[in-house]
């Protein structure tokens, strides 16, 4: 009996429940990116903490959540919609040449549409460690956005774009694909005999997030320095985000 096909809206509204439990590392990871800080992660987070408030630490949530509600929304239902025309052309399940390809499209296509709330997200979160005449202060991510709109013009919503197209490629294709090839390894593996439940689910989703976070973690930086910027005239954004 064939699986039920999950809707690929279930994805981004799991991103989205999940951001509110892992919001404090994506802030902690944001200041850090921004700060070109070599602090390890769980100190710099107590420092927060303990400076600003444990309630900090979730400051920048509603962009967050703006953020999955549109970029892994779109990821999912991009890469359902292309594996689906390809197995119809092919008739078999796709390889992983084919799993590849239509992982890689999904997640350039995703981060086109997801930029916006990346670069709200960015200012928010990075908000926390710059002086108060740097400060963003928005209330909110659509407050954010409807500033950034009137005071710096639709161009400023494109900033990092080409970094974050190339993380969300690299990001879609190492999840989706190494994913898929883990399960399928460890479900061949005739010594550990496991059978595919909760334990196969999560071994493959760590594997695949490791490979992930290695991987797109050069982009990331690079994305979040050039969307926190605001280049004065005569500077080079991409060349004070490459140098700190």
């Amino acid at each position: 009996m064939a699986k039920a096909q999950q809707p690929f809206w279930l994805g981004g509204a799991s991103a989205s429940m999940a951001a509110c439990f892992t919001h404090p590392l994506d802030r902690t990871k944001y200041c850090m990116q921004v700060l070109a800080s070599k602090q390890p992660m769980l100190k710099a987070m107590h420092t927060f903490a303990v400076r600003d408030g444990i309630h900090s630490l979730w400051s920048g949530l509603s962009a967050s959540i703006l953020r999955q509600t549109t970029y892994s929304t779109a990821r999912f239902a991009l890469y359902d919609v292309l594996a689906r025309q390809m197995q119809q052309r092919t008739g078999s399940k796709l390889s992983a040449t084919e799993t590849i390809a239509c992982a890689g499209v999904a997640g350039g296509l995703a981060g086109m549409i997801g930029n916006p709330t990346e670069v709200v997200l960015v200012r928010m979160c990075s908000d926390g460690v710059k002086d108060v005449k740097q400060k963003y202060r928005y209330p909110n991510a659509l407050a954010g956005m409807v500033r950034i709109g009137r005071e710096e013009g639709l161009g400023a919503f494109t900033k990092g774009l080409g970094p974050n197209i190339v993380r969300s490629i690299l990001m879609n294709v190492s999840q989706i694909a190494v994913y898929t090839s883990a399960k399928r390894q460890l479900l061949s593996n005739k010594i550990m005999q496991l059978s595919d439940g909760v334990p196969i689910h999560i071994a493959a989703s760590l594997i695949a997030g490791t490979v992930a976070t290695t991987v797109c973690a050069p982009a990331d930086v690079l994305k979040s320095r050039l969307q926190n910027a605001t280049s004065a005239k005569g500077e080079n954004p991409v060349g004070r985000a490459l140098i700190g």
